[in-house]
């Protein structure tokens, strides 16, 4: 590995540290080295605190002078909650800088570069690109579309059950598994269930790490016909975690009040056959700073997800059990796919051993699939 690519990995290592708590702004990470040393480093936060790149130069001080700085994404050059990290750059007198990516908001999609060039800096980019595009997932396809990242997340017997035909789902996977599913949470700005799922399991949805500090989602239930129980875990659990519940614009109005009053917020909407239509959702979510859904289930929901094509990234832990039966439910329900030719199929799988149950990983939109070049 090439020097360069080792201090990017650090970058990327820097970066990673941020995650679940910089939405709806990048992870980026940072490193200042001079004569094949680190002389400074960081990563952005939170949204609103100091860019990664402000945070290493301060370390640096003086040594950033004629040094090179790795950055994850490209520097920034507008006012937002802070100032321009182009500016600082430029003051510090840092000579070469190697980025992984342009960042694709179009308020500096490739100005940033250009205004470093303009100042007489060397600039780089394209080393580790596909690692920094996985890493920034969400905010990429936030930004380049105006819609959260969604995760679908499910855990199933091999034979792709959810339950028993009892109704018993507590617990298909291992502690291990649902530890991670616990880090995912953490990770993202909100999760979704159906009703079905909150009347079976009567879910917190919260983050609930060994470490206590664990950042709990926004928690979405669709719920067209306002079945939500006022006595359910999701309006009264021991956490301060909000509760937003979709309903139609059918769903009683009392009801709708007494959710009220237990703290719930309420988006009434229209349904579309029996059901609240996925993509309007999705873009009301973002216009209210969502950047990244996780689905967790049930199958009707699941499948509502797919149908509708608003899945991006699939994680499925498998345990290794069977449960057979036909009244069990599946993982994806609905009426299904007729042909093979048109199922949904998974892209860039990856399998990982999380205790005794398997991890798969893939995509259905990968943004390998889009270009990524600075304007």
């Amino acid at each position: 590995m090439c020097i360069d690519a080792i201090f990017m990995q650090r970058a990327l290592s820097l970066a990673a540290q941020g995650r679940g708590r910089t939405s709806p702004n990048p992870m980026v990470g940072a490193v200042v080295t001079k004569q094949g040393l680190v002389v400074g480093e960081g990563y952005h936060r939170r949204a609103g605190e100091d860019h990664a790149e402000v945070i290493a130069l301060r370390e640096a001080g003086d040594s950033a002078f004629g040094a090179t700085l790795y950055l994850t994404l490209e520097p920034c050059c507008h006012y937002g909650r802070t100032p321009p990290c182009t500016d600082r750059i430029i003051q510090t007198g840092i000579q070469r800088v190697v980025a992984s990516l342009p960042d694709p908001n179009p308020l500096v999609s490739g100005k940033g570069f250009e205004r470093l060039r303009e100042a007489g800096i060397q600039v780089e980019w394209g080393l580790m690109e596909k690692e920094a595009r996985r890493l920034n997932e969400a905010y990429i396809k936030f930004i380049t579309t105006g819609l959260p990242f969604v995760l679908l997340k499910g855990a199933a017997s091999l034979d792709g059950k959810i339950a028993t035909a009892a109704g018993e789902s507590r617990w298909i996977t291992g502690a291990l598994a649902r530890e991670r599913v616990h880090r995912l949470r953490d990770e993202v700005d909100a999760v979704m269930v159906g009703i079905a799922t909150a009347l079976q399991d009567d879910p917190q949805l919260t983050t609930r790490l060994p470490s206590g500090q664990g950042r709990d989602p926004l928690r979405i239930v669709l719920d067209s016909s306002g079945q939500l129980p006022l006595e359910a875990r999701l309006i009264n659990p021991c956490s301060s975690a909000k509760t937003l519940l979709i309903t139609s614009t059918s769903s009683p109005d009392e009801k709708v009040e007494d959710l009220k009053q237990g703290g719930v917020e309420i988006w009434r909407m229209s349904e579309e056959g029996g059901r609240i239509p996925l993509r309007p959702l999705l873009s009301r979510l973002a216009e209210s700073g969502v950047t990244s859904l996780m689905i967790e289930g049930g199958s009707e929901v699941n499948a509502s997800a797919l149908q509708e094509g608003i899945v991006d990234k699939v994680i499925l832990f498998l345990s290794p059990r069977f449960i057979g039966g036909r009244e069990a439910p599946s993982l994806i329900g609905g009426r299904g796919t007729e042909r093979l030719a048109t199922a949904p199929r998974l892209k860039n799988i990856s399998l990982e051993w999380v205790g005794d149950d398997i991890m798969i990983e893939g995509y259905l939109h990968p943004l390998e699939d889009e270009p990524c070049s600075p304007a």
